[in-house]
């Protein structure tokens, strides 16, 4: 089964193409420019090394956020696009979900932090099954980074933007119970999103791609705006 994944959920995009277990290519660059001026450049290039064409790809998959929203809206319209006009299969990940995958045998919980801007971060809780899968334990939450606290009790290792953004202030606060990743393990994989993709897929979770819509979490300033208008 070939996978073409994206990720454009943090200021590091990411490309992958996945060959049932294997990845043929993968691409990660953190840029200040946003991934519409290189995402399908890129894609073309690594396809090209690859040997692959577009239509050889069995199904795509993207990182569904939460994260920037800028960023989530590249990504899923192009491979939302893409799914729809070669009729393939199409398949949502979500972000915090495919930080935490790589540490599927921790033996202590894992949290996966993004962060979410204006002094917030988005971060979810997970503890592996000891089988190879990471199970959620709880919502995507947003919060202040202070705030984090209230749902770390024991030992947790840490990783994601949104820890290397505080991680001073969160090493404060949790003291002893901080466990950090190692440095590669703070970004978002393309061939981690696929690999999760690909589990979706044979369980027949596929999306439809004219409705799949980003996993804000918090709500966008145009939401904000129009509430705020309507209660006037």
């Amino acid at each position: 089964m070939k996978i073409i994944a994206v990720d454009t959920s943090t200021s590091t995009g990411s490309v992958a193409l996945l060959d049932d277990d294997r990845i043929s290519v993968e691409w990660s660059l953190s840029s200040a420019q946003t991934h519409n001026r290189r995402l399908l450049g890129t894609l073309d290039f690594l396809l090209q090394q690859a040997g692959w064409r577009l239509r050889d790809a069995d199904a795509f998959a993207v990182a569904t956020g939460p994260g920037s929203f800028t960023g989530l809206r590249i990504g899923l319209s192009t491979v939302k696009t893409l799914a729809w006009s070669l009729q393939k299969p199409y398949i949502g990940v979500s972000s915090l979900d495919a930080l935490a995958a790589p540490f599927s045998f921790a033996s202590i919980p894992v949290c996966s932090i993004l962060d979410a801007r204006k002094k917030e971060i988005y971060f979810a809780l997970y503890r592996s099954d000891r089988s190879g899968q990471q199970q959620r334990t709880g919502p995507y939450f947003v919060v202040r980074p202070e705030q984090l606290i209230e749902h770390i009790q024991e030992p947790t290792l840490l990783c994601g933007d949104g820890w290397l953004a505080y991680r001073d202030l969160l090493r404060t606060r949790l003291k002893e119970f901080a466990v950090e990743a190692p440095a590669p393990f703070h970004m978002i994989r393309a061939a981690v999103v696929a690999a999760l993709a690909q589990q979706k897929l044979l369980a027949g979770e596929a999306e439809d791609p004219m409705i799949s819509a980003p996993l804000y979490v918090r709500p966008s300033e145009a939401e904000i705006h129009k509430r705020a208008s309507e209660k006037q």
